[in-house]
């Protein structure tokens, strides 16, 4: 471990621990298979690809809302429109990743956009491995018990109070709820006997 903190790990050393554990496994599974590739295995070097880190959590989040929960491009992005095309910023990266502007149909436009519309059903998060659907309603919970973690039980949700739109203090009851035809008639015969509220201007 480094402790300047620009790295977690040396990756050429990485790549060694990666290339001997991966054997080990692979040897275990099948020895008479792993006897004859043992030697190629070994004498070309493996590379583990290892990105620089994030800056901070703030960042780590930004990035993938970028993949979650923004759209194909935002209205920032956005220069002109007119009558026939539409004029927007865009980053060429072949030209390390220099600002330019592109001019499009309003249709190309449009089937281009259209082209980042996720299918019908289509789930952008995905959890692998013990976090996935399957996993976790059972194994997840033996691996917590035998890993010592108590998982937190979830409280009752809060019944929903609205507040007085008037006071803001106290809460409000719901007494009677009517259909798109409105009150019937003898809620309004009775909310006619009743005194008139106290106005609160």
């Amino acid at each position: 471990l480094r402790s300047d903190g620009k790295f977690l790990f040396p990756v050429k050393a990485l790549s060694k621990v990666f290339r001997a554990k991966f054997c080990e496994k692979l040897k275990d599974k099948n020895l008479e298979e792993y006897t004859k590739i043992r030697q190629n295995l070994w004498e070309k070097p493996w590379v583990v690809y290892a990105k620089k880190p994030f800056g901070s959590p703030k960042s780590v989040v930004e990035y993938l809302g970028r993949y979650t929960h923004k759209i194909a491009i935002s209205n920032q992005r956005i220069r002109k429109i007119d009558a026939e095309t539409v004029t927007f910023s865009y980053k060429d990266y072949r030209q390390k990743g220099i600002k330019k502007q592109m001019v499009l149909s309003h249709e190309e436009f449009i089937r281009r956009f259209a082209m980042h519309i996720l299918p019908k059903r289509f789930v952008k998060i995905r959890h692998y491995g013990f976090l996935s659907s399957t996993w976790k309603r059972i194994k997840l919970k033996n691996l917590q018990q035998n890993l010592g973690i108590q998982s937190k039980e979830k409280l009752p949700p809060k019944a929903f109070q609205p507040k007085c739109s008037c006071c803001k203090d106290g809460n409000l009851v719901t007494i009677a709820t009517f259909d798109l035809r409105g009150p019937p008639q003898w809620f309004l015969e009775m909310s006619r006997n009743l005194p008139a509220p106290k106005s609160a201007f």
